[in-house]
């Protein structure tokens, strides 16, 4: 039986223990973080580099066809703006060996 992941919480806990700082610091940098992504990601890179985790990239989807997989008609899928979580490799390289 698989664990379950870290809630945000436990994740909080763990930095501020790991770095000696208040779980109050330690929350406020991953709030700014994840603030700090957003802004870079809307602004005109596009792009967000977390330092040997990875990078987030937003994306553009063609529209494509596709298929209802309750009554297999095809149906029509429109094109959108994703974002894409990419590994670095430093990461993969550690977690997959």
């Amino acid at each position: 039986m698989a664990s379950k992941p870290l809630s945000k919480s436990k994740i909080v806990a763990h930095m501020a223990e790991k770095t000696s700082v208040p779980k109050k610091t330690a929350a406020a940098f991953f709030e700014e973080l994840f603030k700090l992504a957003v802004r870079e990601l809307k602004g005109g890179s596009g792009k967000f580099v977390i330092p040997n985790l990875g990078r987030a990239v937003k994306a553009h989807r063609k529209a494509r066809i596709g298929r209802n997989p309750q009554t297999g008609e095809q149906i029509k899928i429109k094109a959108k703006t994703v974002v894409r979580l990419r590994p670095a490799k430093a990461f993969k390289d550690s977690v997959l060996s």
